[in-house]
């Protein structure tokens, strides 16, 4: 091929790209909605290898196989604008058998973001209190990657990370939504989060849809409810209220600080 014509092909590439991203749209305000996979099955069994001494665990474990799902499904929406986010969880039927009692199947947030100045509110629902957590929004090392991934109708690219020392973090954010959000307390990227993944804590969060809408400034109220707060010192209050827990405590800890 003649260098004329490869000159040519460069140029109108370029022109192209140009183009596209002079006529983009950037959404800056709407409602994300969603949905949370447990891999419930994966809960139970090692929950079952931390008790090696409870004869039933093995036969709620075969129970569950043959009449429950794989994965328990939760919903979700973050309502956004002007650089705000509201993280609401949709109402789910609470299960009543205390052996798929696990917190990391729960969503007990409802989380308010101000990712412009990196603070945040968080209704947080524990047991049976309610605390009012505010404090900055959590500092995260992202490392992006050249890996991409459509979510929702949105280019994603992929982020990974390291959190509370041990959890591994996959997130994949979209830079035309320029909001620096994303599911409960992930924040930190060029853009909006819309996939967001814990394989040791086998829980997921996947955006379903994303609608492009005009957003109030009611729908954006800061939570109110709750004791009042901040992360080192809920950690200090639960530290002390699970210091008899053994082996359960750790495992609440790191679910209600994800």
């Amino acid at each position: 091929m003649k260098i004329k014509s490869i000159l040519t092909i460069v140029i109108l590439a370029l022109a192209s790209r140009t183009l596209y991203a002079q006529n983009a749209r950037f959404v800056t305000q709407g409602v994300i909605e969603y949905e949370k996979k447990v891999n419930m099955l994966a809960l139970i069994t090692e929950r079952i290898k931390k008790n090696k001494d409870d004869t039933w665990g093995q036969k709620i474990l075969e129970d569950y196989k043959k009449n429950k799902p794989q994965f328990k499904i939760l919903k979700s929406n973050l309502t956004f604008s002007n650089g705000k986010t509201l993280f609401t969880p949709v109402a789910e039927e609470v299960m009543d058998n205390s052996w798929f009692d696990f917190e990391q199947a729960k969503q007990n947030n409802v989380l308010y973001t101000n990712t412009l100045n990196g603070t945040s509110t968080v209704q947080k629902k524990i047991f049976e209190e309610t605390y009012l957590v505010k404090d900055s929004t959590r500092k995260i090392n992202w490392k992006l990657t050249d890996e991409i991934r459509n979510i929702a109708g949105y280019d994603c690219r992929r982020a990974n990370a390291v959190i509370m020392d041990s959890i591994y973090v996959v997130a994949f954010y979209t830079d035309e939504i320029p909001v620096s959000g994303g599911p409960e307390s992930f924040t930190g990227l060029p853009g909006m989060i819309l996939g967001l993944a814990l394989p040791k804590e086998h829980i997921t969060w996947f955006a379903t849809s994303v609608s492009d809408q005009p957003v109030t400034e009611a729908q954006l109220k800061e939570p109110t409810k709750g004791k009042p707060t901040d992360n080192k010192k809920l950690s200090i209050i639960l530290k002390d209220a699970l210091k008899d827990w053994g082996n359960y405590a750790l495992d609440i800890l790191r679910a209600v600080s994800i």
